[in-house]
């Protein structure tokens, strides 16, 4: 059993990953650490977690965890993900792992000299419906694949939110434009070569609200659309010369709607619908970190060379967003 500590109290841990972790085979929570001991005691007694720490320094000290999660805000990730690391303990952090592609090789060079697991927490990457829809294009379900279209949209003006702060690493493509980027990465397999786009920012919050994405991935193109300021919802189409793959709640699935997987033809007259019941996708992306961290067999986690990869994209899209045409990845 990997033993997990949880680097604070943040919503998406107490509400979705711990949770899983507690539910997983071959993981465990065993500490819970936040600069408040008693809300972090607080926590470690709803989950009937033993161990509590007022701070981080003195969890990642202990010889009671393996692992660190870490769910802070995004501009902390880089820094506690390397005091975890020298510390001796595998990472899994909350993406966006960093703000740009070129934090993410202090990272590379914290998980070498240490020689612990630093993965970025995309728990897509581990659902069925994701591997469905790679080994539907990888067969050639659909022919050849031209055309990818995304969205991904919530509503959200909470200036007390961390997602409309940018001092914290708030914004829309940080938060939910990594998602169409890694989807269409792990689907395909492909890397995009150059991107154009359109980014607005909020007036009082400074943070990108709306970015609208052309990708060229030599190929085949992507098309995505990301908001904070839009009604809810979540879609990704794959468009090839045979046929058409659309993925329903692609990212969030137990609480978007159905987890489902929709196969036409060409003639859009014949269709195929698969369907997976409660993927559980957090807990898949526990036991998946835990089993690479227990075996040392990395090959089925989200590389870190993989989300630098990611995070030119996103780097690059930003970059396209101030000029008019393309702007190389």
């Amino acid at each position: 059993m990997l033993r997990f500590g949880i680097l604070s109290t943040a919503k998406i841990g107490r509400e979705l990953v711990v949770p899983a972790m507690q539910d997983a085979e071959n993981c465990v929570v065993t500490a819970i650490a936040s600069r408040d001991l008693s809300r972090a005691r607080a926590m470690a007694d709803r989950f009937s977690v033993r161990h509590a720490f007022g701070s981080y320094e003195e969890m990642l000290a202990s010889d009671v965890i393996d692992a660190v999660y870490i769910p802070l805000p995004t501009a902390q990730h880089v820094e506690w993900t390397i005091r975890a690391a020298d510390a001796g303990k595998h990472v899994l952090c909350e993406k966006p792992i960093a703000l740009k592609a070129s934090d993410i090789d202090q990272l590379i060079a914290a998980r070498d000299r240490n020689g612990v697991l630093v993965s970025e927490a995309f728990m897509v990457t581990y659902t069925p419906v994701w591997h469905k829809v790679r080994a539907l294009l990888a067969e050639g379900a659909i022919g050849r694949l031209r055309h990818v279209q995304g969205v991904f949209t919530y509503f959200n003006r909470d200036p007390g939110n961390m997602r409309n702060i940018p001092e914290l690493g708030g914004g829309g493509l940080p938060d939910i434009g990594v998602y169409p980027a890694i989807a269409t990465r792990f689907a395909t397999g492909a890397e995009p070569l150059k991107v154009q786009a359109v980014v607005e920012r909020d007036a009082e919050f400074g943070t990108d609200i709306y970015s609208s994405v052309k990708a060229d991935f030599g190929n085949f193109e992507l098309s995505f659309y990301v908001s904070t300021q839009m009604a809810n919802r979540q879609s990704m189409v794959f468009h090839g010369t045979e046929g058409f793959i659309e993925v329903r709640s692609p990212f969030n699935a137990d609480r978007w709607g159905a987890e489902e997987v929709e196969l036409s033809n060409q003639s859009h007259n014949q269709s195929q619908v698969f369907r997976f019941q409660d993927s559980r996708q957090y807990r898949r992306e526990a036991e998946a970190f835990a089993k690479a961290a227990l075996s040392g067999d990395r090959s089925e986690v989200v590389s870190l060379e993989s989300s630098r990869d990611n995070q030119r994209f996103i780097d690059a899209i930003y970059r396209a967003g101030e000029k008019d045409g393309w702007e190389t990845v």
